[in-house]
């Protein structure tokens, strides 16, 4: 797959719609809680300001469902780039329409302005052909630095790619090429950790990698289905019954491959998960009726670790329990400063694993926090995203043009 990228066109002078993701969390008082979502897209947003682009961005915040809801304006998002920028960034309180195509006239080599959150309009979703024309009129060239909302099949992500040329940010290209590796070429051996709450959640990135894979480490929630897969026990944990089989199937190809699939031999168990009553550390062949798995146990701990220094490639989506309650913390917390001392390439994926990784001061030992929860997953899954898909066939158009 060829992609051009933002390197690859002449962006002198021109107006250049990018489509990021700034779907930050915010605080009741319009305050941001992280601003990582923000900070990964300013090597493009530099490097079109740098070269004297007239940049337009656009991104969503949150599900409005086609609808203004005032507290998901993008102003505070406006302001927060800024002064990570060191420069203005006018906010407009709408994406298209004679008042945002005269600020875009208005503009110089070098500004930077804001559209409001785009899916206060139905046709963002929709991927209606007319909103997408509304958007491509405002500029010259499109680049999407958004892989994390590359997986929906919305106007600024895939229709927008009709109408204008159209190529990749850095944190596109950056995304595409390292989690592509993962899949084409990874160093061996390459572990999995795999946690999160659903098993269903991550089937079809287990089904797709195992092939690929030298193990499997497996926590959080959805442990509990492959335990009971293999006839243990698991008290009032959440088990996924009706995907039993499907884990049964997927060790059986596990082994038939001589691929490791680690599961825990120990975990933390409490009669809630909210921290609220006392927790206990058992076997899983001990886990008591009322009783459930809220993170892997010290023993656990001990072998996911010892795998891990074996290794050279690591990809972590999912956190090891109920990380959020401090008492069950311990197995991602461990995990993750594991993962990040390691001498490998180290991918990690998905909001609450990546929140862990910012939460313990780790993120710069990190090889690479994927953006993409939903994107990363089904990108690992094998499946082709409509965002890249559009790109591709943008940028076959380009080759065409100038070959």
């Amino acid at each position: 797959m060829t992609i051009k990228t933002v390197k690859d066109v002449d962006v002198t002078s021109k107006k250049v719609l990018v489509r990021v993701d700034f779907n930050v969390p915010m605080g009741e008082n319009g305050d941001i809680r992280d601003d990582t979502r923000i900070r990964v897209c300013l090597p493009t947003i530099r490097h079109l300001v740098d070269k004297r682009a007239r940049v337009i961005l656009c991104s969503h915040l949150d599900r409005p469902k086609g609808k203004i809801v005032e507290s998901l304006r993008l102003a505070p998002v406006a302001r927060r780039l800024s002064e990570l920028l060191g420069k203005p960034v006018e906010s407009l309180r709408e994406c298209t329409g004679p008042a945002v195509e005269k600020a875009v006239s208005a503009m110089r080599d070098g500004d930077i302005v804001l559209l409001e959150n785009l899916r206060f309009y139905p046709g963002e979703e929709k991927n209606d052909p007319g909103f997408a024309r509304a958007l491509a009129r405002l500029a010259d060239i499109y680049v999407n630095d958004a892989f994390s909302a590359s997986h929906r099949a919305h106007a600024s992500v895939v229709g927008i790619t009709d109408y204008l040329p159209s190529v990749a940010g850095f944190l596109m290209e950056k995304e595409l090429n390292i989690l592509g590796k993962l899949l084409e070429n990874p160093a061996k051996p390459f572990a999995a950790v795999i946690g999160g709450a659903k098993v269903s959640d991550k089937l079809e990135v287990l089904d797709n990698i195992v092939t690929r894979v030298s193990m499997f480490l497996l926590g959080g929630g959805m442990a509990a289905t492959f335990l009971k897969s293999e006839g243990y026990r698991t008290g009032k944990s959440l088990v996924e019954d009706d995907k039993l089989q499907y884990v049964r199937d997927l060790s059986e190809k596990a082994r038939s491959l001589d691929v490791g699939l680690f599961l825990p031999i120990d975990v933390v168990i409490s009669e809630t998960l909210d921290g609220s009553t006392p927790a206990r550390t058992v076997a899983v062949s001990d886990i008591p009726d009322g009783w459930a798995i809220a993170d892997i146990g010290p023993q656990t701990i001990s072998n996911y670790i010892r795998e891990l220094k074996k290794c050279k490639t690591v990809f972590w989506n999912g956190p090891m329990g109920v990380f959020e309650v401090p008492e069950f913390s311990k197995g991602t917390r461990e995990i993750a400063t594991a993962i990040s001392n390691l001498d490998a390439v180290t991918v990690v994926g998905g909001g609450s694993t990546t929140e862990a990784v910012n939460s313990l001061g780790l993120a710069d030992k990190i090889t690479h926090i994927s953006t993409g929860g939903g994107a990363t997953l089904e990108f690992l899954s094998g499946k082709p995203l409509p965002g890249v898909t559009a790109l591709a066939e943008a940028s076959g158009r380009i080759l065409a043009r100038t070959g």
